[in-house]
């Protein structure tokens, strides 16, 4: 992303040619999405990935080493839009992302005044094909309840905190890594709500159902008497390893994919499939799609619309095979 002599710091003395001067801008824009967006690191990184490949294409285009970001109009873009689809083979959602970087970078260039318009606002995107998201049926989730109860029920820490990982991912459509970093003091089984962070640092308070609130109860003493057996127990995670440690997102996928493959093993269901049913059952019984939108801590509506297609086409097969004339 640097030129060749990397970027010009403020008052170094060093001449601000325009390969610095882009450095510089795109430094800006990075710090601006880390500090004042606070994107983790590693989206911070793809759309740094993302801009280099941008910034190495205009060099080419342009044939000229002095080339700025006022001289990219929206031809030099649909042409890298081009070069990405036709020459790198790079998938329509991988297209679409690079897109959407060059958007944020020459929005936030227009912004502080150093290009004239936003020459990437209106290029299309590519038509990206979404696939609707794997789901529990209602039977499922409740054969896979009825399992999870019966090893809670034999009284063992791993049965008891397994059933209230899959109680709560269930009951609050929570993302794998959102539970992962749950607090204790994130959890109030007297509201019954669960406070969460999700992407973008944004935070979102969602209800905790009775199950899910039954089964948190059964496991917080026996939480209490691995954090009084450890002294280098975790005390903030909430859901811990028999070592006393957090449970990483693998052990978490382990544990869940586990219980799940017992109700459908060639299903292709996953840890994310419990937010997805979430999403889906309560759709499906009539909630409101804003509702579930900010259930599930998503940005836009259009993110949530796919549930809506998930029971369309639920509805459509049960249709198909039950009406005479379909």
């Amino acid at each position: 992303m640097n030129g060749p002599e990397g970027p010009d710091p403020a008052g170094s003395g060093s001449k601000a040619t325009p390969a610095n001067e882009r450095s510089r801008d795109l430094t800006r824009f990075l710090s601006h999405l880390k500090d004042e967006r606070q994107l983790s690191p590693r989206t911070v990184a793809a759309y740094q990935g993302d801009l280099d490949k941008l910034e190495e294409f205009l060099g080419h285009y342009f044939g000229d080493p002095d080339w700025g970001w006022n001289g990219v109009d929206r031809l030099a873009i649909r042409s890298y839009m081009g070069e990405c689809i036709d020459r790198r083979g790079l998938s329509k959602r991988s297209v679409a992302r690079k897109l959407s970087a060059a958007r944020a970078l020459f929005r936030f260039l227009h912004l502080e005044d150093l290009v004239e318009s936003n020459p990437a606002r209106t290029v299309r995107v590519p038509r990206i094909d979404r696939n609707l998201p794997g789901f529990l049926t209602r039977q499922q989730v409740d054969a896979l309840f009825r399992a999870a109860e019966a090893h809670a029920l034999a009284g063992g820490f791993h049965g008891i905190r397994n059933h209230a990982i899959l109680e709560l991912l269930y009951s609050s459509g929570l993302r794998l890594s959102e539970l992962q970093k749950l607090d204790r003091t994130d959890l109030d089984l007297v509201s019954d709500r669960v406070r969460v962070m999700g992407k973008g640092r944004k935070e979102r308070i969602v209800p905790v159902g009775g199950a899910a609130v039954r089964a948190l109860r059964r496991y917080e003493p026996r939480r209490e008497e691995l954090i009084t057996a450890s002294s280098a127990a975790d005390r903030r995670a909430l859901f811990l390893a028999q070592t006393g440690k957090r449970l990483s997102a693998r052990q978490i996928q382990k544990i869940v994919g586990g219980l799940l493959d017992a109700v459908g093993e060639d299903a292709g269901l996953s840890t994310h499939s419990l937010r997805h049913s979430f999403a889906t059952h309560l759709i499906d019984a009539g909630a409101d799609l804003l509702a579930v939108k900010e259930l599930l801590g998503h940005s836009s509506i259009s993110t949530t619309t796919v549930y809506t297609h998930t029971s369309t086409e639920r509805l459509m097969k049960v249709y198909r095979q039950a009406h005479p004339r379909a």
